[in-house]
């Protein structure tokens, strides 16, 4: 039986490219699709607003009503709508995957209270690739130690609205636990004027906005006569697109908790 997944944010560029991928998909099948309030698209047909041809699935602007219809939810929605979406998710027990970003400390608090009652899968990036950087980075990290010097540069589009990217900060948060610290202690997110040397065990994070790039990010481990740099580079959103579908089948059989893509991908551990 396909698993109907409900899609949060589907008139998104990230929300669209679910919905297709759901189409093309053999054990997957559409079983909602949100908008925010007053979109024009509510009550069209959500393949027509994805121009995947007729899906059969009405577009609502309710999360409640999706979460009732839906196996496992996948939002990539706004900050703002996070706590109606969680609120559906905890009423109907129904398993989601976050991938909406630029979240704050009560956003990540909110996540953990309704992740002791639902399995939920929450990542800054769902591509597979960056999954496994992020592993790499953390063993690299801890491996060079802190006589290598650390900077995150991050590219994308002119669209973006939060800086550093989600992934930047994660693939930080990756380095800061390969060397045991904190990131918030060593992170350095711009730099402007006379700076001085700089201080042994930053982490240090550069941000690149223009045109259509869909994403890139290296971490660069800078040593005495040597450096490392780990590289990834996105040439469509439908990699992330399909991460997301992967762990939204992987999650809903999970009991409650709050997961991540290296869960999904069997790299804990």
């Amino acid at each position: 039986m396909d698993v109907r997944v409900g899609i949060l944010g589907a008139g998104g560029r990230m929300g669209r490219t679910l919905v297709q991928l759901v189409a093309e998909s053999k054990d997957l099948a559409l079983g909602a699709a949100t908008v925010e309030p007053g979109s024009p698209w509510v009550g069209r047909d959500a393949g027509e607003l994805a121009g995947a041809g007729q899906a059969g699935v009405a577009v609502v602007d309710d999360p409640m009503a999706a979460a009732q219809a839906a196996d496992v939810l996948v939002d990539f929605t706004l900050p703002a709508a996070l706590p109606g979406n969680l609120a559906a998710v905890e009423a109907t027990t129904t398993p989601i995957v976050i991938g909406t970003t630029g979240l704050d400390s009560d956003d990540v608090a909110r996540l953990d209270a309704v992740a002791a009652r639902v399995p939920l899968v929450q990542a800054a990036n769902y591509s597979s690739g960056v999954t496994l950087m992020r592993h790499l980075a953390r063993v690299a990290a801890g491996a060079l130690g802190d006589d290598y010097d650390i900077e995150i540069v991050e590219a994308h589009h002119r669209h973006k609205q939060d800086a550093p990217s989600g992934t930047a900060r994660a693939l930080g948060e990756s380095v800061a636990a390969g060397r045991g610290v904190a990131l918030e202690d060593r992170a350095v997110y711009a730099r402007h004027g006379i700076t001085g040397a700089r201080p042994r065990g930053e982490i240090g994070f550069q941000t690149l906005r223009g045109g259509d790039i869909v994403g890139e990010h290296t971490v660069l481990f800078a040593g005495e006569g040597e450096r490392l740099e780990l590289t990834h580079r996105a040439s469509s959103r439908a990699v992330f697109a399909r991460g997301a579908l992967r762990a939204a089948h992987w999650v809903k059989d999970q009991p409650p908790g709050r997961y991540d893509m290296e869960d999904v991908l069997g790299l804990r551990g």
